[in-house]
């Protein structure tokens, strides 16, 4: 996650207890096709845990009665928290066609709400060049230092085609994969799995949400 974290945030969770990941963020995904049968956008809905959730409204000094209600100022606020974006970064998000890794446009439309202690926002990103799906095309929400664990457990919707169909895939989760999982809990919180000498961890525990369409 190389997005701007508010600094009382990211002090409360470097402390040691706080292992990678970080945070733990349920994901849906909205693939969008226009009338030529081109992928165009894709929807991203990130819903954050509790203690993040927690942790954000505390130190935007939201609902500073704890009720669970916002008011349309404090809605505002928070609407957009989490695009405040460092250069470079990808929104974690990969869309990949074949080996291609497509060109995606940084985020629009953002909504955001708080309802049941955690926070659920979405925003929308175009693919700069549309792609019709000739084998298939592979959506990847994942961080690559794996401080943020994205697990597609929102719902995973075709837009624009009857004729598409997405599924997703989750990791096949061996016994390697298991023993760099364990040692990476036992990272320090402030260290790059990369610099430890991990793999690309995030992408390894990866779901894919896997587009076909018919005749491809």
């Amino acid at each position: 996650m190389k997005r701007i974290i508010h600094p009382v945030v990211a002090l409360m969770m470097a402390t040691p207890l706080a292992a990678h990941p970080h945070v733990f963020v349920d994901t849906g995904l909205e693939m969008i096709f226009n009338d030529t049968g081109q992928l165009t956008h894709v929807q991203v809905t990130w819903q954050y845990d509790a203690l993040y959730s927690l942790l954000i409204t505390e130190d935007m000094g939201l609902d500073p009665d704890y009720d669970g209600v916002l008011t349309t100022a404090e809605q505002a606020a928070l609407t957009g928290f989490d695009m405040k974006w460092v250069e470079g970064f990808n929104g974690d998000l990969e869309v990949l066609n074949g080996a291609e890794v497509l060109a995606l446009s940084g985020p629009s439309k953002t909504t955001a709400v708080f309802a049941e202690g955690r926070i659920t926002t979405t925003h929308l990103r175009e693919i700069l060049s549309p792609v019709s799906v000739v084998e298939q095309v592979v959506i990847k929400p994942y961080d690559p230092t794996y401080y943020t664990a994205y697990d597609v457990t929102l719902p995973v919707v075709i837009r624009g085609s009857d004729t598409c169909r997405a599924r997703v895939k989750m990791p096949d989760i061996n016994a390697d994969l298991t023993e760099i999982r364990d040692q990476l809990s036992t990272l320090d919180p402030d260290a790059e799995p990369q610099d430890a000498g991990l793999p690309n961890i995030g992408a390894e525990l990866a779901n894919d949400v896997i587009v076909t369409c018919a005749g491809s």
